[in-house]
């Protein structure tokens, strides 16, 4: 019997490749090296991601598949390895101070959030379904593990608990979604192959069919944080080490929504008139039930989480509109989101000290007569993630709403730009906080590492940057939709 090895190259996974091998180096490292030598863990781990990078470039343009169909290699994927490169970047610069303040300098942390990274990149470009739930539980192990970083924490551990079990659960509903897909498709997994089969009406008219497309949106829906099961949300963000949360906020999301809107633009093309209805409805619950929760919230990480809940809304109207600009502002918006989040978490790390001592949002109060700097760096995320103009939270957000006008759902529209009004209340009570009422805490000095300056800088001037000349950004994602039906 002879045995077939598929041909494949193995440059369509060089970025892959960097980060693993970069990952696996910081592991040896941490167990082999004297305390000393561990400074330089997020120095090379930012080489790697430099080097993924100009890999990524080089792959820009290039179409088809490889490793026997099972992974695409086209623009949509290349642009979210550009985003998971950029949040991780963002990430390890934020998280050296973060852990100094915690005592801790662990190489399995940022080997963690490599190998995070590598499965974020198996979601976003998997030609197979088995390729999806690959990359999504490289992925998920590696943060579950980040979660509960702090042994000694007991928030930690709880929130790494609760991630873990609802975890398992939404894999077992992709994986249940998967099988019914298998059954109903004839024996395949492969999204071309899907959508050449569903096209049949035997298949397509199935109540098998329309159960796996149910079953995944229930899969998909707990990694984007969609109601209703967005419930492990606000305790995993709070109970995580902040640096962590964002990682998760950005990264868990973006890696998600790439593997959602692949699956569902290019393999249910067909099934489009029911999937578009029941994601309307819920786009609608997320964005509403995330922002009416958040006011009520004392606690900055909460705040964000539940803010994090509604922007997984906002992003679901670019799946529901499923037209070229859906899909454009859909890419637009995950990396201004990016931007927007890591910043706003870079301030939060600052103001919360040693050990996340000031996380309550009175805590924020006369900010900016103690650090003039800190608070108009933070007030200027808080405006766009609000979708104050000329920020990139704006830009996006019109994008989005244009897109579901444009599809014709007007209604959808309309109920954004009204969640968006109420979103603004609770993103202004922070710079009200801050240049409108007396300090509460005496912070003292904030200490600026060269890093964390340089991330609150990149990240402030990229939200203002490509908010006001978007044109190129948008090109980008222009080119890198062109892979789906019609668009």
């Amino acid at each position: 019997m002879s045995v077939t090895i598929p041909s494949f190259t193995l440059s369509s996974i060089g970025p892959w490749l960097t980060l693993t091998v970069a990952a696996i180096f910081l592991l040896l490292l941490d167990a082999l090296s004297p305390k000393g030598r561990k400074a330089y863990f997020p120095q090379l781990s930012l080489v790697a991601l430099g080097i993924a990078t100009l890999q990524t470039y080089c792959l820009w343009g290039k179409s088809g598949t490889d490793f026997a169909r099972m992974i695409y290699l086209d623009n949509f994927s290349f642009f979210f390895y550009f985003i998971f490169i950029l949040g991780t970047a963002l990430t390890v610069m934020l998280s050296r101070q973060y852990l100094e303040d915690w005592g801790k300098n662990l190489g399995e942390y940022y080997a963690l959030v490599l190998f995070a990274t590598v499965g974020m990149m198996l979601m976003a470009s998997s030609a197979h379904f088995i390729m999806i739930f690959l990359g999504l539980e490289v992925m998920s192990i590696a943060v579950y593990v980040l979660a509960g970083l702090f042994r000694e924490d007991f928030k930690s551990n709880e929130a790494a608990l609760k991630y873990l079990i609802l975890g398992a659960f939404s894999s077992a509903f992709l994986l249940f979604g998967m099988a019914m897909l298998y059954g109903a498709a004839g024996g395949t997994l492969y999204l071309p192959d899907l959508a050449a089969r569903l096209t049949d009406k035997a298949f397509v008219s199935t109540p098998l069919a329309l159960l796996a497309v149910a079953l995944l949106i229930v899969g998909f829906g707990f990694k984007i944080a969609s109601f209703p099961f967005h419930m492990w949300t606000p305790d995993v963000y709070e109970g995580a080490p902040t640096s962590v949360t964002a990682f998760m906020a950005v990264g868990v999301k973006a890696a998600a929504f790439a593997a959602f809107a692949r699956v569902f633009f290019l393999a249910f093309p067909s099934l489009k008139v029911d999937w578009v209805m029941v994601l309307w409805v819920l786009s609608v619950a997320t964005m509403t039930i995330g922002n009416v929760t958040a006011i009520a919230q004392t606690n900055i990480k909460r705040m964000l989480a539940y803010s994090s809940i509604a922007h997984a809304g906002y992003l679901m109207v670019g799946l529901v509109a499923a037209n070229q600009l859906g899909a454009v502002s859909l890419l637009y918006y995950l990396l201004a989101y990016t931007l927007m989040n890591l910043g706003a978490f870079g301030v939060v790390i600052l103001v919360g000290r040693k050990k996340d001592a000031y996380l309550n949002i009175y805590d924020y109060s006369g900010l900016a007569g103690q650090h003039p700097v800190l608070a108009a760096t933070m007030a200027l995320f808080m405006f766009a993630l609000a979708g104050i103009p000329p920020t990139a939270g704006f830009v996006g957000k019109f994008y989005l709403f244009s897109a579901a006008v444009q599809a014709g759902f007007i209604w959808l529209a309309i109920l954004g730009v009204m969640n968006s009004l109420v979103s603004v209340y609770y993103y202004l009570r922070i710079t009200v906080l801050m240049y409108m009422k007396p300090a509460e805490a005496d912070l003292g000095p904030v200490a600026f590492s060269p890093a964390m300056t340089a991330v609150l800088v990149a990240t402030a001037v990229g939200v203002l940057w490509i908010g006001v000349f978007p044109g190129f950004l948008y090109n980008l994602a222009v080119n890198s939709v062109k892979i789906f039906p019609g668009m």
